[in-house]
């Protein structure tokens, strides 16, 4: 892998909340080392306001973010990825295009925060939530020695990170 930075795509089905704050989340914090984007395989065609809000009170830039699908990403002239990371099930269990540059890929699934019900403390709790797991996850991605790990550590150590706490179903358990 080259000096140029790392792009990472995250995907979700909709990508209305947890891919794009994953985008979001990776943005900030490697900037210079990533670049994130975020798509889905049934874009919702807006992000969740729940979202926006969020991101917006944290200092966040919301004005570019849009739900758009992971075809953008598989079209000629699409950013050669580096890695492709799914955070919910769903996503994760279908079948994706074949993406420019052959990117490594991990499933970091969290509870979906748009599921959440009750009142309005309980769902900004459930999108909180959602946030701080994505941040966990993605601060260990960023500090990782990308470029000194050979691909089989590196992908193991993809995997461990989709099994910190929180994570769904489909990950919980060691592969």
């Amino acid at each position: 892998m080259s000096a140029r930075p790392f792009k990472v795509l995250f995907l979700c089905t909709g990508n209305s909340a947890r891919s794009i704050m994953a985008e979001a989340i990776l943005n900030k914090l490697g900037a210079g080392k990533f670049r994130a984007y975020s798509a889905g395989s049934q874009p919702k065609g807006r992000v969740n306001p729940h979202t926006i809000q969020l991101l917006h009170g944290l200092g966040y830039d919301t004005s570019g973010f849009r739900s758009k699908s992971w075809s953008e990403f598989a079209k000629p002239g699409a950013p050669a990825l580096d890695f492709v990371f799914t955070v919910c099930d769903n996503a994760a269990g279908e079948i994706c295009p074949v993406w420019p540059g052959q990117p490594m890929t991990a499933h970091w699934g969290i509870p979906d925060p748009a599921e959440a019900k009750g009142s309005p403390a309980e769902v900004a709790l459930a999108f909180k939530d959602a946030y701080r797991m994505l941040s966990q996850r993605i601060a260990v991605f960023a500090a990782l020695p990308i470029r000194s790990l050979d691909q089989l550590s590196l992908q193991k150590r993809l995997a461990e990170i989709g099994r910190m706490q929180g994570a769904t179903g489909k990950v919980a358990q060691p592969s």
